[in-house]
């Protein structure tokens, strides 16, 4: 296997705002009359970035880097946004929508001011007695908890030059590759049940991913699935999810079966919180998904054309005490196929809440990946700030 950076230079444009995010809780109510309402919500973060990372020989002639030091102004796991929100009750119905824009500020050393502007959600809502319906563009369900729930989401996450991302085109994959997959927003239809007991369920029909090459057909959409369950209590509450993944891509020159669960718990009590989350799949790959993971060259399928089964987990727990959140981290991701993958992060973070609108992080992250016998680690140390309205 030669050098996996050619394979991802060219997809850096791409990838600068694959992050993920969540609405801003503290919108702006713009207007709001006649059973009708607009808002806007907004994220904006940067962090200093120091990162140093440590190749062995096989890597060194694997990347064609050698080891270094490397400081970079930019933006952390999360992008900035900008998102619109709309509703209107009409009878026993109500329709909304949402739209966000996605901007990348590490654009200032090699893309100049060609700033890269995403729409990741672009879709509208039906919501009834009976639940809800979405249609168009939003955040896919299988392991879309993991990422959600995730303790360092306003972090910055893992790095390393092995995937192209210690410069200022990349971006951080906060816990991406080390404890579950991205779930790539995609053109869906997805019904969301009312919550009984606890308990709703998300079924989506999704548009698939191309996974067999050129030539390749899909004669069915890609169906993903998320069960959650939700309790609160006295000083506490516990969130539990189970997904699903399944597709297929043909090609005269072999088929890829796409397969995968997602699951995940978490627990808070008092200032305590405790998350453990997993995933168990095949022919998906262990860092984009599938129709990603296969289009930057890294392996869905074995030599033979056997899909390749990869797992990861994550592991946390939090404190909180006042404004500050203390947070111990450590996931693993694992692909299982000629060369076989790992890669791990530790990570140590702290978040201090000044207000409702802006917080402090600081954060240590270690990341080691080996691909077959080769190995990098990258040791980053991340501060930063978050304004959110």
């Amino acid at each position: 296997m030669k050098s996996i950076l050619p394979l991802l230079k060219p997809l850096l444009p791409w990838l600068i705002i694959l992050a993920v995010s969540i609405p801003a809780s503290a919108a702006i109510t713009l207007y709001d009359k006649d059973d009708t309402t607009f808002s806007a919500d907004g994220s904006f973060n940067t962090f200093y970035v120091y990162s140093e990372s440590d190749k062995d020989a096989e890597m060194e002639a694997l990347t064609g880097i050698a080891d270094r030091e490397q400081s970079r102004v930019k933006m952390g796991f999360l992008p900035n946004w900008i998102g619109f929100n709309f509703s209107k009750q009409i009878g026993d119905l109500k329709v909304g929508g949402r739209s966000s824009f996605w901007v990348t500020i590490n654009d200032s050393d090699n893309n100049l001011t060609e700033t890269g502007i995403d729409v990741r959600q672009f879709y509208g809502t039906v919501d009834g007695d009976w639940g809800q319906v979405l249609v168009g563009k939003d955040f896919t369900l299988f392991n879309r908890s993991n990422i959600f729930m995730d303790e360092i989401l306003l972090g910055y996450g893992n790095v390393s030059d092995t995937m192209g991302l210690i410069d200022g085109a990349g971006v951080s994959f906060g816990n991406i590759g080390t404890g579950y997959t991205y779930p790539f927003p995609s053109a869906q239809i997805t019904y969301r049940s009312p919550e009984i007991a606890g308990f709703k369920l998300a079924i989506g029909v999704v548009d698939p991913s191309r996974t067999t090459g050129a030539g390749g057909e899909e004669n069915a959409p890609r169906f993903e699935g998320e069960l959650t369950y939700n309790h609160s209590f006295k000083k506490g509450s516990i969130t539990a999810w189970t997904g699903f993944l399944t597709q297929k891509s043909e090609s005269a020159t072999g088929d890829v079966d796409t397969n995968g669960v997602s699951y995940g718990l978490q627990a808070k009590f008092a200032g305590f919180s405790l998350h453990a989350s997993g995933f168990d799949a095949s022919g998906l790959g262990f860092e984009l998904g599938a129709g990603a993971d296969a289009t930057l060259g890294l392996p869905i399928v074995d030599a033979s054309g056997d899909e390749v089964d990869s797992d990861g987990y994550l592991l946390q727990g939090s404190y909180t005490f006042g404004p500050a959140r203390l947070v111990a981290s450590y996931g693993k991701n694992e692909l299982e196929s000629d060369t076989d993958w790992e890669n791990e992060t530790i990570t140590g973070a702290c978040f201090y809440t000044v207000n409702d609108n802006l917080k402090l992080v600081g954060e240590y992250n270690i990341n080691t990946i080996e691909i077959g016998s080769a190995e990098e680690e990258t040791k980053t140390i991340a501060l930063g700030a978050i304004i959110n309205f």
